[in-house]
């Protein structure tokens, strides 16, 4: 399926520099917020005729005259100071409805992309703070993918450092370690509190640390078990959760310990190391405090310890070189930003980074609770990822039980997972990443407004429509007509799902495709209401059950990209 929007606005750019404007001037297309501006506005011309000194209404007109949209059939007038509506020709929208809208097709330029996402900390049990790094993340994941770049996900995980001494040294302690390691919480809680309570276990622990760093064997045989009991706790979570991160995908900070002498050794030599107090630092003008003093990037400590920046250079050299990335995306919270600031920075000057290769920080905010805070259970602890997960599925099983209890328990138990974990991952990822939102289960679980319970609900009325005729949806051919505004609509809106995505695989911002998702529900719904379908003779009846189709085909796919699962039934 082809991008619309920008179909237009490449036409339109080649308009603009015919009527002589400089080539490239921006047309600056975007989807019409109401009918009566048509299916698409440009607002480029007025930008362009101000810097020409030259009247827009009359430039526009020009613009029109000299582009070239037969093939969509648009029909192209000028509104208010020297806006361009766009209205598309019905034979095109038919056209394109009638072919698949999900089938992106190749991009012009497949790129390789790294995405860094998730993260949790190996010493810890996932919290719900790990929920927007991980549902983000995949979610531009599976939208690269599916417009043909190939992905490489990096779950950069925390396996290495001084807490797993500590760790470890309890480890040794333990009598039954497969029951202790059962929560891995309240390990690490007894851990610590040992290591703050008792000196000798914390020189223990601090010995173990060097043991580990130098890479005894017996040492390590412990850290291996701690880390695979581990990943064991947070792979269930992802299965539940629904992402599609895998075991290798892993790589953690120890898979960059060895690299880190090496990475001092490329600094120094591209004379970016200074000494100070006994620690080996980066200072860049850039990058500098309140008090007008350069911010040294640490890489060095003066005991001779590494430090993430060292960890995180390492790891840019290996995805820009080995991995030979085109782009590496950083899903990583925003109180991060200075730091991958100040990494990136660093590692082009050192040549870590190929100078084709983009570093890209996609930052988000945090989830809080209706207090304001930081989002926590009534303990005042950070919630438990699989806690969190676990009511979710209760909460939608008892609206499921209220509203269908004809239907079976282990298909009610089914459709509550789907709209459960639906609930939790869409109500984070229809808000824009870069704010803070507020957790509240009843917004998120409720069958109005933009949720996926909505949605899922949408696509099941739609599944139902071909259930009573009888018919597979996937069979259905008949390009509509589009006679009814609601079924011109409705097409209209389905052939925005390429240009979401595009923009969605650029900026980094899924909450568009919610809001898309969300906007097609509802224009489906006006058209259900005001346009019968089975009652209809035909071909009208075929025509209406093709746009439902496509409508059909579009909320699977899009849900399916937010790593969201739909039911036949609600």
């Amino acid at each position: 399926m082809q991008n619309i929007r920008q179909l237009l606005e490449t036409r339109l750019r080649e308009a603009m520099t015919r009527v002589g404007l400089p080539e490239g001037t921006p047309a600056v297309v975007s989807h019409a917020q109401r009918p009566e501006f048509g299916d698409y506005q440009a607002n480029g011309v007025m930008g362009a005729a101000k810097r020409a000194g030259t009247p827009a209404r009359a430039l526009a007109e020009k613009v029109i005259a000299a582009a070239r949209l037969d093939d969509v059939g648009a029909h192209l007038e000028v509104a208010g100071p020297g806006f361009i509506n766009i209205r598309l020709g019905e034979d095109f929208v038919a056209g394109c409805l009638a072919g698949s809208l999900v089938d992106p097709g190749r991009p012009a330029k497949a790129q390789t992309v790294v995405v860094d996402y998730s993260h949790p900390n190996l010493s810890k049990e996932m919290h719900i703070g790990h929920l927007r790094s991980t549902v983000i993340g995949d979610t531009i994941a599976r939208v690269l993918e599916h417009l043909g770049h190939t992905v490489i996900r990096q779950n950069h995980v925390g396996d290495w450092g001084t807490q797993f001494g500590m760790l470890i040294a309890h480890m040794r302690q333990v009598n039954d370690q497969a029951e202790s390691l059962a929560d891995l919480e309240a390990f690490y809680r007894d851990a610590n509190a040992k290591f703050l309570s008792e000196p000798d276990f914390a020189d223990e622990a601090r010995a173990v640390v060097v043991r580990l760093q130098s890479g005894d064997e017996s040492i390590l045989a412990l850290w291996q078990q701690f880390i695979d009991t581990s990943i064991e706790h947070y792979e269930e979570v992802y299965a539940r959760l629904g992402v599609s991160l895998t075991h290798a995908d892993i790589r953690g900070e120890s898979a960059y310990n060895d690299d880190l002498p090496r990475v001092i050794k490329d600094l120094d030599e591209h004379g970016l190391i200074t000494e100070s107090e006994g620690a080996l630092c980066v200072f860049l003008d850039e990058f500098k405090g309140k008090d007008g003093r350069p911010l040294p990037v640490i890489v060095r400590k003066s005991d001779g310890g590494y430090l993430y920046p060292t960890t995180d250079l390492a790891a840019v050299r290996y995805r820009c070189h080995t991995l030979k990335a085109d782009r590496v995306l950083y899903v990583v919270d925003s109180r991060q930003t200075l730091h991958l600031r100040q990494v990136f920075a660093v590692a082009r000057a050192a040549g870590f980074v190929r100078e084709q290769c983009h570093l890209q920080h996609l930052p988000f905010g945090t989830i809080l609770g209706k207090d304001g805070r930081p989002y926590r259970t009534r303990s005042g602890e950070a919630a438990k990822l699989v806690d969190v997960l676990e009511e979710a599925e209760q909460r939608a099983y008892r609206l499921v039980t209220e509203k269908s209890p004809e239907i079976e328990e282990e298909e009610r138990r089914a459709i509550a997972r789907a709209v459960g974990i639906g609930a939790v991952k869409y109500a984070d990822l229809s808000k824009n990443r870069t704010s803070d939102y507020v957790f509240d289960w009843n917004q998120m679980l409720s069958l109005e407004g933009n949720t996926a319970p909505y949605l899922q609900y949408a696509l099941t009325r739609i599944l139902s429509v071909f259930r009573r005729a009888g018919l597979d949806r996937r069979e259905v051919q008949a390009p509509p007509s589009l006679a009814h505004e609601a079924e011109r609509a409705l097409g209209i809106e389905l052939l925005r799902l390429q240009e979401v995505l595009e923009q969605l695989a650029q900026d980094g911002y899924p909450h568009h495709l919610c809001s898309y998702l969300h906007e097609l529900a509802g224009k489906f719904m006006t058209f259900y209401e005001q346009c019968p379908i089975l009652r209809s003779e035909e071909p009208l009846r075929s025509e209406r059950l093709m746009l439902s189709a496509q409508t059909a085909a579009v909320l699977e796919q899009g849900l399916q990209l937010l790593g969201i699962a739909t039911v036949e039934r609600m």
